[in-house]
């Protein structure tokens, strides 16, 4: 039995649970721009937080489909598949490196913990509607929108066409 088409089908299958996931906390930052409402802002990034399980495990399965089908099939000999593979890193680095504290200082805002919130600490205390506006403004949505959408792009494009 050839395994090649079963890899292939882990990496996709991943692929698409990676998007799907991580695609819920994609429209719920760029709905976060037309919010105001503390609390509609908390349940937005409740629902950002809790799309991550998803994110994570699609993730995990197109890396090991992806890099075992890879090797199964001599791709690595190609500059493509190595194109692809960096693009993703920047990628994640990029999204996590401008998202994290800016979400992080939006979630302790509005009374939601953080990562760095000790477990025995108390919930953060909201601040006011001035302060929480001026966090806002600061919003990267769009450009990790941009960053997100236009690499996925590239790496389909070099997945599809193989240009080299």
């Amino acid at each position: 039995m050839d395994i090649y088409p079963w890899l292939v089908f882990t990496h996709i299958a991943g692929a698409f649970l990676f998007v799907l996931s991580h695609g819920v906390s994609a429209w719920a930052s760029l709905q976060i721009d037309n919010e105001r409402e503390p609390a509609r802002i908390r349940a937005l990034l409740e629902l950002m937080s809790t799309s991550l399980a998803g994110t994570y495990v699609g993730l995990v399965l197109l890396l090991i489909g992806g890099i075992w089908a890879g090797i199964s099939g001599g791709h690595f000999g190609r500059g493509w598949i190595w194109t692809a593979l960096a693009l993703l890193i920047v990628i994640a680095v990029a999204m996590y490196l401008i998202g994290t504290r800016y979400y992080g200082t939006l979630r302790a805002a509005v009374g939601l913990r953080t990562m760095q919130t000790p477990k025995n600490a108390p919930d953060p205390v909201p601040v006011g509607q001035a302060e929480l506006d001026a966090i806002l403004v600061r919003s990267p949505s769009r450009a990790l929108a941009g960053i997100g959408y236009g690499g996925l792009g590239i790496i389909i494009f070099l997945m599809v066409l193989k240009p080299f």
